[in-house]
């Protein structure tokens, strides 16, 4: 087995070479932001009917064009604005001929801020004050020790700024920009730790205490996204919270091995309540020490894009933990420094608070944010959490959004977190041409996925939420009851020229309170009949079987990329559970029972996938068949896709998606002999991938081992102009292509039956 993955990893996924000449470290290519033109209507050329609120769109772009200039003029163009984080927090700095530490924080409610930590014994001495100019940001510089040239504040050394408010009261925070905190066994509040390790590694190589250098060059940006969503903390298979470097060595060659070209990591941003899923950041500038150094997590992302991984982080500038010990809340005494004021300022829903977008030391914080993580990291693009609640004054609460552009362009619309997403995209990716951005939208915004020079709001794809809800919908039906055109539109129900990430099913519906998919299927049934020898369930042979095919027909109907959660595709049972103690409803004071603080529920059974003896391991085959399909092929994306068929009698749906057709026959009892399916490409056809081979758990009806040849027939048939039969087993998919480009002998992904790499191979 390993031989055969050995031989696989090198046709289907080559490792990357180094950046430099000889394993030199990486270096860095930037790009320049362009001169602002236009006057932003050039987005509306995909659909006229956005012309009748042209105005607000021109409104939007304006406003967009004069906070660039306003930039330009005052900061040295957007690339500088971004290095806040180069001048503000610790860094290394020389004043007046000398070395040392220079520390800068913006805190303009404060009346007097200086250092307290380790190195002060915690009692700021006259030396550790700050100065305050007339902006509000408080500077102070640090000299290093004459003597022995050591820094004032020692690497890893705890820290917290102590501030007097307005109203008199003294109060320690973290630095706003602090590069890592951490949280020691014995104590409740995180402190700031100033991360500055004394040497840099070899290049590509993890040395304790050493700055790590990167090694390997990005990867080629991927023509079509398939994701990994995954978590690092509970990516164990024991109950822990696992580490960077853990997740290096055993999660990422599995990732690699399935055939997905990017990860999008969740909880990185330090957040002090794990169970947040990382969703109520405190501190933005931090690694979750949870789960190791910054060094750590550098060699992790570099080790990815050895494997030719895309890395993105799942970014949260919607709103911020309302935490105020912890995180930037209420940081210089006020409520309104880097959040709106009062209600405004305020997400209800989430306990948790809304960023003004309209300050200008807000914008130079998040934009230095995205930088931080792209620079400094070398990730390679984001998920923007919960987009949705900031385009709106309403943050999408209560509110069901029909379509209407008069729910896009009006006064419901917060125009300065649109611009400020706007100025994102454009610093994104006009600093780091290869980024790819991904918005979490739930509204449908027109113009959302249109570059910026256009007049669009930037991002390069939409996570298609209204997917995922329509497979729990209608799972709570029998499938005998579902609708073929229902589906179809579901799965095809996006603006054109906006791009779409497609998901059966995220971290979301594995959180405890939802199910995931396999569990929806099969609930208790996995606990007794998942034996492949052990007694049968027909509730598990359901399961299974609609199991791949949900995925498939997300993957080739849903959007240009595709994304799966860590573990759902192998039908990992129950739930997620983050450790948790009692607690009470702070609106209805109802008693909410915790689990004891429990990581029981809260890893990845990996076992369960990797166990012969398991049907797990059917699932986790299809999956990566499924995968490399569009290595072979590029379906995901691919420039032609026509649905054919949508039976509703017959339960069937025929699609074409590039030079692939793909039968799904939903029906539970009914199977097709002799069904003719309409084609846009005369054949002859073979079988390139079939949920009914023996190595996904099925029964062989039909199977790349058969061999057949399937001739076409010139004529009308379901408005194509060849057709050819199959043969549609009950919920079964298959997968017909081209015979030139198939070979049923080869097994270097069990089951997928394609030549080689196939004609249109992408890594």
């Amino acid at each position: 087995v390993r031989e055969a993955d050995a031989m696989a990893q090198r046709l289907w996924a080559p490792a990357q070479g180094p950046a430099g000449a000889g394993g030199a470290a990486l270096v860095e290519a930037y790009g320049e932001p362009e001169p602002v033109v236009g006057d932003g209507t050039e987005c509306l050329r995909f659909d006229d009917t956005l012309w009748s609120h042209a105005d607000h769109i021109k409104f939007r772009y304006n406003w967009y064009k004069g906070m660039r200039e306003a930039i330009d003029a005052n900061e040295g163009g957007l690339g500088e604005f971004s290095k806040g984080y180069e001048r503000y927090g610790l860094n290394r700095a020389t004043v007046d001929g000398r070395q040392g530490l220079m520390y800068r924080e913006w805190a303009p409610g404060a009346l007097a801020c200086g250092l307290v930590g380790d190195f002060n014994d915690w009692e700021p001495q006259d030396a550790h004050w700050a100065w305050k100019n007339e902006y509000g940001v408080w500077e102070l510089f640090l000299p290093d020790d004459e003597e022995t040239g050591e820094p004032a504040i020692a690497h890893r050394s705890r820290l917290k700024v102590r501030l007097e408010t307005s109203q008199g009261h003294w109060e320690d925070r973290i630095p706003a920009y602090i590069k890592w905190a951490t949280q020691a066994w014995d104590e409740v509040q995180f402190n700031g730790c100033h991360w500055d390790p004394p040497g840099e590694s070899e290049p590509g190589v993890y040395e304790p205490e050493a700055r790590y250098t990167f090694k390997w060059d990005r990867p080629p940006k991927p023509s079509s996204l398939r994701i990994y969503e995954c978590h690092v903390g509970m990516s164990s298979q024991e109950p822990k919270v696992n580490s960077y470097l853990d997740f290096k060595d055993q999660v990422l060659p599995r990732i690699a091995r399935l055939g997905y070209n990017a990860i999008q990591i969740m909880a990185v941003q330090e957040h002090a309540y794990y169970g947040s899923f990382g969703y109520h950041v405190t501190n933005f500038f931090a690694v979750s020490s949870r789960c190791g150094t910054p060094d750590e997590l550098k060699a992790l992302i570099d080790e990815a894009h050895r494997l030719g991984l895309y890395v993105l982080i799942d970014v949260v500038h919607s709103h911020a933990s309302s935490n105020s010990n912890d995180g930037i809340n209420m940081f210089d005494g006020t409520d309104g420094q880097y959040f709106h004021s009062g209600p405004k300022g305020y997400h209800w829903m989430w306990d948790s608070r809304l960023f003004n977008y309209g300050n200008w030391e807000v914008l130079r914080f998040l934009l230095s944010n995205c930088r931080w993580w792209l620079d400094e990291y070398k990730f390679d693009g984001f998920r923007f959490d919960g987009v949705t609640s900031m385009m709106y004054h309403h943050h999408g609460l209560q509110m069901a959004f029909t379509g209407n552009y008069d729910e896009y362009f009006g006064m419901s619309t917060d125009l300065e977190a649109v611009v400020y997403l706007m100025l994102a995209n454009d610093l994104i990716h006009s600093v780091f041409p290869k980024a790819i951005t991904i918005g979490e939208d739930v509204s449908g915004m027109p113009t959302f996925c249109r570059p910026v020079a256009e007049g669009g709001v930037g991002f390069d794809y939409r996570l298609q939420m209204a997917i995922a809800d329509k497979w729990i919908e209608v799972l709570q039906t029998g499938d005998e009851a579902w609708g073929m055109g229902d589906l179809v539109h579901t799965l095809t129900n996006r603006r054109y020229g906006e791009k779409c990430i497609a998901y059966a099913e995220s971290h979301d519906q594995a959180l405890v309170g939802d199910k995931t998919i396999a569990f929806w299927l099969m609930d208790a049934d996995m606990y007794d009949h998942m034996a492949v020898d052990g007694p049968s369930s027909s509730r598990v042979d359901r399961g299974i079987a609609l199991h791949k095919m949900i995925r498939l027909i997300t993957a080739a109907l849903g959007g240009s990329g595709y994304l799966t959660f860590m573990g759902n595709e192998f039908g990992h049972p129950e739930w997620i559970d983050f450790p948790r103690d009692d607690t009470y409803d702070t609106s209805t004071g109802a008693f909410i029972p915790g689990n004891g603080g429990s990581l029981e529920k809260c890893r990845r059974r990996w076992d369960l996938a990797d166990a012969p003896f398991l049907k797990y391991k059917y699932l986790d085959a299809f999956d990566r068949a499924m995968v490399h399909l569009d290595k072979a092929f590029g379906y995901i994306d691919a420039p032609h896709e026509y649905v054919s068929r949508k039976d509703e009698g017959d339960k069937v749906v025929v699609c074409e998606k590039g030079d692939l057709v793909m039968v799904f026959n939903f029906h539970h009892t009914n199977a097709y002999s002799g069904y003719r399916v309409g084609c846009w490409k005369e054949g002859p056809y073979k079988v390139a991938l079939s949920s009914d081979e023996k190595v996904f758990g099925g029964w062989e009806n039909v199977s790349k081992w058969h061999g057949s040849e399937h001739f076409t027939t010139k004529g009308d048939y379901d408005g194509r102009p060849f057709s050819f039969e199959v043969y549609a087993p009950p919920r079964t998919a298959v997968v017909y292509a081209p015979s030139d480009f198939c070979d049923n002998e080869n097994e270097t992904v069990p089951g997928l039956g394609v030549k080689g790499h196939g004609p249109y191979f992408q890594f």
